[in-house]
């Protein structure tokens, strides 16, 4: 599918507003999604949990690096993990990153490359849409290229996890960087020479987390399988032309009817950038936006 392929129509607009306003709790989710299960009738599973993790990365690859290195470096041994990363081959960078870490043989960890049709990787509601309806996992992470698992995390996770129930839960804190610039050594790698990545933990700070943000969606697996991501809002399943704002992430939380529950999960890292690598148009444009980025950032 190109661009020119991408089935617009004249409405997509009044839509992307009502359902922005409807996510804002204006209209009951269950105008859209059928009933979903109760907490009596999801799975209180306990022991060695099964915990998929959902990346997208378009022009991320310097993020991604440092992504999978931490599974790599900080692998699980309280749970199992399947890495599912949606990609498309046209970002070279990223192709090389994802062949470097499939060969990676680390106890615990599954790697699984998806690649979507780039109008498709655009809408990331439906890479995550399709993740979630497949799964097989106790809990499913719905998280961005940019977030780190690190010492401690994911085995920490599976045991504040044994015998919930909880529809959605989140890290309530998580360590971050300001806003890094283009030419950070950071966020420079050779894509002909891809080697594990760590980070400098003395530029992060910590920072407290209210409610279940976009990178930070940790799903019941019975709630996944049963409403997918968005999979009763049809908008939010249509193929783009570019890469589309995350609204879809607060009308996930709308759908479930909760903003999460916060749990003491460490080591949850994340790097920031001011110039988005998916962004497209002029360079002008980038610059526009790269720049309000900087101005609004409160830290």
């Amino acid at each position: 599918m190109s661009a020119s392929q991408v089935n617009k129509h004249w409405s997509d607009p009044i839509v992307s507003r009502f359902l922005r306003l409807a996510a804002s709790g204006l209209v009951p989710p269950s105008l859209f999604q059928k009933p979903l299960p109760g907490s009596s009738e999801r799975a209180a599973r306990t022991g060695v949990l099964n915990i998929e993790i959902v990346s997208h990365c378009w022009q991320y690859s310097h993020f991604l690096i440092y992504q999978l290195s931490s599974l790599v470096l900080f692998p699980p041994t309280k749970a199992t993990v399947t890495m599912t990363v949606y990609y498309n081959s046209e970002d070279t960078r990223t192709a090389a990153v994802l062949a470097f870490f499939g060969k990676q043989q680390i106890p615990g960890i599954t790697w699984n490359w998806c690649e979507l049709p780039k109008e498709s990787l655009y809408r990331r509601a439906i890479g995550r849409n399709q993740a979630a309806l497949a799964t097989k996992a106790d809990w499913i992470w719905f998280t961005d290229c940019d977030l780190m698992f690190r010492e401690n995390c994911l085995d920490q996770l599976a045991e504040l996890l044994q015998g919930r129930t909880d529809s959605l839960v989140f890290p309530e804190r998580e360590r971050i960087t300001s806003l890094l610039e283009d030419d950070d050594p950071m966020l420079n790698f050779d894509p002909n020479d891809v080697q594990l990545a760590d980070i400098d933990d003395s530029r992060f700070v910590e920072q407290t987390r209210d409610r279940a943000t976009g990178p930070l969606q940790i799903a019941h697996g019975d709630m996944a399988r049963a409403g997918g991501y968005c999979d009763a809002l049809s908008y939010y399943q249509k193929p783009a032309e570019r890469w589309c704002k995350a609204h879809e992430d607060r009308a996930f939380r709308w759908l479930l009817g909760t903003q999460g529950t916060p749990l003491d999960i460490p080591s949850v890292y994340r790097i920031r950038h001011i110039s988005k690598g998916r962004y497209t148009g002029s360079k002008l444009n980038t610059q526009i936006r790269s720049s309000v980025r900087q101005a609004t950032d409160k830290h």
